[in-house]
C-alpha cells in the first residue's frame, strides 16, 4: 500500500501526524473542546503548533479538563501557580488570556447559548472549503477571520488576532484546509 500523501507542513513527527491524521479541520461543535483550541492557538503564538500541541495534556489539567466556568473563576493566585507549571507555555498574558477568554464564554452565553454557537456564526455554521493544491495556497488569515478577530476583540477575547483566528477555524474544521492532495481533503 503506497504512502499516504499528507498536507505538507505535518513532517513525520508522530505527535504532528496523528493530530493531522485524526483532528485538524474535524468540526468541533462542543464548547470545551472550542476553548481548548482557541487557548492553544493563542499560545502557540510566535512558537511552533508543535510546542503548543506537545504541552496539551499540561495545559488540559492545568485548566481544569477545559471547564470553562472553572477556568473563568481563576484568580491571581491562580496565573501565580500556573506561572510555575513546567507542563504549560509559561508566559504570564497568554495565561491571563485563557482566564479573561473563560470570562468572555460567560458574558456570550445569555445571548448565544453556547460557544458553539457564537464562534460557528462567522462562517454561517458551514464548514467553509479551501480547494488548496499547495501548503503555498494556504493563507494565514481570511476576510472571515479578519471578522471573527474584530467581534472576538470587542467581546472582551483576547490573543485572537487574525492569523489566531484563521488557524482556530482551521483546527476546528470551521475551514477545510487540507490540501486537495491530502487524503484527510475529502474526508473532513
Amino acid at each position: 500500500m503506497p504512502d499516504l500523501v499528507r498536507c505538507a507542513w505535518v513532517g513525520d513527527d508522530p505527535l504532528m501526524v496523528r493530530y493531522h491524521d485524526e483532528e485538524w479541520g474535524v468540526p468541533v461543535r462542543d464548547d470545551a473542546t472550542l476553548f481548548e483550541f482557541l487557548t492553544l492557538e493563542g499560545a502557540q503564538a510566535g512558537l511552533s503548533w508543535r510546542t503548543a500541541l506537545g504541552r496539551r495534556e499540561g495545559y488540559r489539567a492545568a485548566f481544569h479538563g477545559w471547564d470553562i466556568e472553572r477556568i473563568a473563576a481563576m484568580a491571581e493566585d491562580d496565573l501565580e501557580r500556573l506561572l510555575q507549571d513546567p507542563g504549560i507555555i509559561r508566559h504570564r498574558q497568554k495565561i491571563a488570556a485563557t482566564i479573561s477568554n473563560a470570562q468572555a464564554v460567560l458574558r456570550l452565553l445569555p445571548q448565544w447559548v453556547t460557544f458553539e454557537r457564537y464562534a460557528w456564526q462567522f462562517v454561517d455554521e458551514v464548514v467553509v472549503v479551501g480547494n488548496r493544491l499547495s501548503l503555498g495556497d494556504v493563507p494565514t488569515e481570511s476576510d472571515r477571520s479578519k471578522v471573527m478577530s474584530r467581534q472576538m476583540q470587542r467581546d472582551g477575547f483576547r490573543f485572537v488576532g487574525p492569523t489566531i483566528a484563521y488557524a482556530f477555524m482551521q483546527a476546528t474544521g470551521m475551514v477545510n484546509d487540507h490540501t486537495t492532495d491530502c487524503f484527510r481533503f475529502r474526508q473532513v
